[in-house]
């Protein structure tokens, strides 16, 4: 694979540094459309995307992508909808999922694909409600109707439904809008807007719970986009050089799957195998047998879709074949993957001998997503690799820590409000977008081997001795520790002489097998505690959570990405459990 060396200016300002990319990026196109219409007219037969339909793939090529999403976006400004009018996404990933939202950039109607979960998972649809009443949207696409009914039902009755089967209410098909042909006065209206598109055009509004679990709508505008994937190919030249091929499951809804992922197949002419799986006892299996069909060339995942098959590959020869037979990239994001994960791996690809690059990145949905790229071997999985060509972070000095700050053409113009207008985001007085993140260099004396990410500020805490608890750093310790019982931690003890911790780990079948991971976690906390000893790493009580984090409260987000904050928040009887004197019998004393 070509790859650059790892390169970076760094600018010192008082206690801040500010660290740039010397490489360069190609001109950025207009549009995502763009990218569309390029390979539409170069190699309409090539497939973008497919889905899994019986034994085989219903695959998607590029010519028709690009016919259908004209379509669709002519029928969408017939429908009402416009630039302070977006169109909301409710279906999980799919073909159709796809071209709704092509058609809607296609014409400059901003679209937002709202995590599915909040209409299919929850109870209490409070989350869809408080997105639908910020965003208000012109229509709602649901590609099954029926099973999104109950949320369909919470919706406002201005608002057009589109998709197929009976949702309770009146709709729009979703195949008539395919195959509609538009009138010449619709056709010039669609070529006017198709031209009207530029780089501060709002391509999507993405919606972030963030700590609080209020969604909050940021702005990714076609500029950002664009300029993303040109500064991902100034890093990752092997793109073009071989088209890439993956299998995926993370969600559109999210800047990784819908940004990072499907943008990048998008740019550079590829394939993408949409991935019904997910990372979670049962889900997982979906994803084996997509591998068992689809040699990647670059995969992504969480650590815990990395933990889960990383179990199959060490017991299933024909599936590492498979997986591994032109495999160059295992990129991970969003969590530092853990040291006895990323060994476990190791050893898979061994055993093949295929060398692989491990890659990282880290940015946000207000950067759409990529600020930083680990383009290059690192020595740990919490080095998140050097700004991105035509980035700049701000390591800006906050207490005792570095607060990581971006500025750049891939930062969000702000967070969507009723009626289309633009809050401004939270930026310092140099420009730099404030993330909440901390991080610090992995060498003073060698700024090449890139940035170590620190966790969130506003999770970190002191101890009653005043020394700070790095949160994000302990939690991903504690899980390697305990692998493979604990599958997420929370790290509590604010303002308290010592630490302690909610486990979560899967409900035993019996007593007895309750009974043995208990011993077997504690054992490992001790061998835990003795190589980290001190007040800010050793973790003296704990609980065995037994009841996963909650999405509908915001403990947890659709792709298992725990919420320190609303944790303590919602489960404030079990933090106070674990801290009392004396421990009550539930809580591990070590």
């Amino acid at each position: 694979m070509r790859l650059p060396p790892p390169a970076v200016e760094v600018q010192r300002r008082g206690s801040d540094l500010v660290l740039r990319c010397p490489y360069s990026t190609a001109p950025p196109v207009r549009a995502v459309g763009e990218w569309l219409k390029q390979w539409a007219l170069r190699d309409p037969t090539r497939v973008f995307l497919a889905e899994r339909k019986g034994e085989g793939w219903a695959p998607l090529d590029y010519g028709t992508a690009w016919a259908d999403a004209r379509r669709i976006g002519s029928a969408l400004l017939e429908l009402g909808a416009r630039r302070d009018r977006p169109v909301a996404i409710l279906s999980p990933n799919s073909l159709a999922h796809a071209l709704m939202m092509l058609g809607a950039m296609q014409v400059g109607v901003p679209v937002a694909p709202i995590s599915s979960a909040y209409s299919l998972q929850s109870t209490t649809f409070e989350r869809l409600r408080a997105v639908m009443d910020t965003l208000r949207p012109a229509a709602v696409f649901a590609e099954a109707l029926p099973p999104h009914a109950a949320a369909l039902a919470t919706i406002p009755e201005d608002v057009v439904v589109i998709g197929e089967g009976d949702g309770g209410r009146p709709s729009v098909s979703f195949a008539d809008l395919r195959r509609t042909e538009p009138g010449p006065s619709m056709e010039r209206a669609m070529e006017q807007a198709w031209a009207s598109l530029g780089p501060d055009t709002i391509a999507k509004v993405l919606f972030t719970s963030g700590s609080t679990g209020v969604p909050k709508g940021v702005v990714n505008t076609h500029g950002m986009l664009c300029h993303n994937q040109e500064a991902i190919a100034a890093l990752w030249p092997f793109l073009e050089d071989t088209p890439p091929v993956t299998v995926d499951w993370l969600p559109w809804s999210h800047t990784f799957g819908g940004n990072h992922n499907l943008h990048m197949i998008l740019r550079n002419g590829g394939t993408l195998y949409i991935d019904g799986g997910r990372p979670a006892p049962g889900l997982v299996a979906q994803t084996v047998r997509n591998l068992r069909d689809v040699s990647p060339t670059i995969y992504f995942n969480v650590p815990r879709g990395y933990d889960l098959l990383a179990g199959v590959l060490e017991h299933d020869a024909e599936l590492r074949r498979s997986f591994l037979a032109r495999l160059d990239v295992l990129f991970f994001a969003a969590a530092a993957l853990p040291p006895a994960t990323r060994a476990r791996l190791l050893a898979v690809t061994e055993t093949e001998r295929r060398p692989l690059l491990f890659a990282s990145a880290w940015g946000s949905t207000e950067t759409s997503p990529l600020a930083t790229s680990a383009y290059f071997p690192t020595t740990t999985p919490a080095v998140i690799g050097l700004p991105a060509p035509g980035v700049e972070i701000k390591l800006a000095a906050v207490e005792d820590r570095h607060e990581l700050r971006v500025r750049g053409p891939n930062v969000t113009p702000g967070t969507w409000s009723p009626g289309g207008h633009v809050e401004p985001p939270d930026l310092d007085a140099d420009g730099f977008l404030r993330t909440g993140d901390a991080g610090r260099l992995a060498a003073d004396d060698d700024p090449t081997l890139g940035v170590m990410f620190e966790g969130r500020l506003g999770e970190s805490f002191k101890l009653t001795t005043g020394t700070w608890v790095l949160v994000g750093k302990l939690r991903v310790a504690i899980i390697d520790a305990c692998a493979p019982w604990v599958q997420d931690a929370v790290i509590t003890g604010h303002d308290r002489d010592q630490l302690g911790a909610m486990l979560f780990v899967a409900p035993p079948d019996t007593a007895a097998a309750l009974a043995e991971v208990r011993a077997a976690i504690a054992d490992a906390l001790r061998r835990f505690n003795a190589q980290n000893p001190g007040s800010s790493t050793a973790i003296r009580r704990a609980t065995l959570e037994l009841r996963p984090p909650s999405l509908d409260a915001g403990e947890t987000t659709d792709k298992g990405y725990i919420n320190q904050r609303r944790v303590l928040e919602q489960r404030a009887s079990t933090v106070q459990r674990i801290h009392d004197e004396p421990p009550p019998p539930d809580v591990l004393v070590i």
